[in-house]
């Protein structure tokens, strides 16, 4: 059931980026993680979706990597630190599903709200 309304809630967020209502920032992470799915139709999939509604971060890279080397550093695993150094330099939200990814970012209180996508929906009352 979860995975339905995070599923449901991944397609409502989808279509305010269509119609324009938020911008989506792509991080250098976001592709290299694309790039290792080994399904070539999910690949695909994702790397369209990321092309089509992302935008490419734009942050001081050294200072991003330094941010990133202290989260892990904090025990965020290597990929989540560079997912929050990222978001912190260029977004005012990261979405996620990992609710250990979440709940990290809340006790560290890093600097950028982080949400799952039911949250964001219900709180932007996407429909």
């Amino acid at each position: 059931m979860r995975i339905r309304i995070e599923t449901d809630a991944y397609y409502l967020i989808l279509q305010a980026l269509q119609e324009t209502k938020y911008t989506m920032v792509v991080s250098p992470v976001h592709i290299e993680e694309a790039n290792a799915i080994s399904d070539t139709e999910e690949k695909r999939e994702i790397l369209a979706v990321l092309e089509k509604f992302g935008t490419a971060a734009k942050c001081n890279v050294a200072e991003t990597r330094a941010r990133a080397e202290f989260l892990h550093s904090r025990r965020f695993g290597i990929a989540d630190a560079a997912h929050v150094a990222f978001a912190e330099a260029t977004a005012d939200i990261l979405i996620t599903c990992d609710d250990r990814l979440i709940r990290k970012c809340r006790i560290e209180q890093v600097g950028v709200i982080t949400v799952n996508p039911v949250e964001f929906t219900i709180a932007e009352d996407l429909k």
